[in-house]
């Protein structure tokens, strides 16, 4: 009966584990039931079994659960759940562009204070110097940096 109950709990931290990773992640309920089900099976080992057993049950428990999780999630049982795109975009530098100070453009959104304008026909990101710029207003580039170009609107 000893033994059932030590098994039963070992099982129920596993499950309340992988409850923790896929359904609900985070430091949540299910996680810290799992490390009370395990602490719980440590602890009765040692009652029932003395000091021996109980030290088997615990490195067990720490080496061989992290290993299941990690066959059971490497494992093609778990592949339909996981996300697995791959990011393929790209930085584009404005100074590989052909932007330069004093370039002339209009404002795509409202730049408010930052938004994106659109300079011989390329779209970038912009921000204006703390005012706010509405939209299709004519711009002129003051400023370049890094991937950022600061604007100011064109007075007519």
């Amino acid at each position: 009966m000893e033994f059932l109950t030590i098994l039963i709990l070992i099982l129920l931290g596993i499950i309340l584990l992988i409850i923790e990773f896929m359904l609900i992640p985070g430091v949540t309920i299910a996680g810290i039931a799992s490390v009370i089900a395990f602490g719980a099976a440590i602890v009765l080992s040692f009652q029932y079994w003395g000091t021996v057993l109980g030290l088997i049950s615990l490195f067990s428990i720490l080496i061989f659960v992290p290993v299941f999780l990690y066959f059971l999630f490497k494992g093609r049982a778990m592949k339909p759940m996981m996300l697995n795109t791959d990011i393929d975009g790209k930085v584009v530098n404005i100074d590989n562009q052909k932007i330069h100070i004093g370039d002339e453009g209009v404002s795509i959104g409202r730049l408010n204070p930052s938004g994106r304008v659109k300079i011989d026909k390329l779209s970038v990101e912009a921000r204006s110097r703390g005012i706010y710029i509405d939209p299709k207003t004519p711009v002129r580039i003051i400023q370049i940096e890094g991937n950022t170009v600061i604007v100011e609107p064109i007075n007519p």
